[in-house]
């Protein structure tokens, strides 16, 4: 599974650098959780909460349906 959630970051990434941030992989569990790090404008952003819910979550769990959470570390 985590081949798919790289492969589905790979696509959500241009979009978050295009405003200066990154999400980075931290880690898949077997009960599909899926941890990430928001970085660059991201990493503390008022907003990195939505991005996170809105933009990352949702399309991770479209594209990847087995990913029950997604949590930013």
């Amino acid at each position: 599974m985590r081949e798919k959630v790289e492969a589905a970051l790979a696509k959500i990434r241009p979009s978050l650098q295009a405003d200066g941030g990154d999400v980075e992989l931290v880690a898949v569990d077997d009960d599909g959780t899926v941890k990430v790090r928001l970085t660059g404008a991201c990493h503390g952003c008022p907003m990195s909460a939505m991005t996170l819910h809105h933009g990352i979550r949702m399309n991770l769990q479209q594209m990847v349906p087995e990913i029950k959470e997604v949590i930013s570390l």
